[in-house]
């Protein structure tokens, strides 16, 4: 047998720490617990990191993480992993790359720049695509708007590789 308690009138129960919980309540925990642990980075920045800072800085630059004050998206601070005798010349231009980080990001993302000397992870050479079919003009017609070359480039390789195919995909 259990005894009840009591609650003086006005007062509410206290909320049970055992109490069951949806997922989805849970997970933003654990997920944010990961990102800020690892130093989530957006995978844009880092794949176009040579266009935000030019090659000659991308060549001894990469970026690590961006860590953001607890609860906000703005104002954070961007770790690069820089080649040893360049980090000074990267501190001394940090200004001008947290303002084309932020330029990149449209909004004031990255307030300072952290440097950690060490070998940025070597540039993988990309294979060169193989050459498709001609893309048919209605489908050309419909990409002129497209103002990003990277996202055209891969909508123009999607349309010329639906035009070269012929019939039902094969799954097997």
């Amino acid at each position: 047998m259990s005894k009840r308690v009591r609650i003086p009138s006005g007062q509410t129960e206290p909320q049970r720490a055992n109490r069951s919980r949806a997922v989805a309540e849970l997970l933003p925990a654990i997920g944010g617990a990961a990102f800020r642990k690892f130093g989530f980075v957006q995978s844009s920045i880092v794949s176009r990191w040579v266009e935000i800072v030019g090659e000659r800085f991308a060549a001894v630059s990469a970026p690590e993480s961006i860590r953001f004050p607890q609860g906000k998206k703005q104002d954070g601070v961007l770790t690069l992993v820089v080649a040893g005798a360049h980090a000074p010349m990267m501190q001394h231009i940090a200004p001008e790359l947290v303002e084309r980080v932020n330029r990149f990001f449209g909004y004031a993302a990255v307030a300072r720049v952290a440097i950690r000397q060490g070998e940025p992870p070597a540039k993988v050479a990309r294979r060169s695509a193989p050459v498709a079919a001609p893309m048919p003009v209605e489908m050309g017609r419909s990409l002129r708007g497209i103002a990003d070359p990277e996202l055209k480039a891969v909508l123009e390789s999607l349309a010329a590789g639906v035009a070269a195919s012929s019939g039902l995909p094969r799954i097997g």
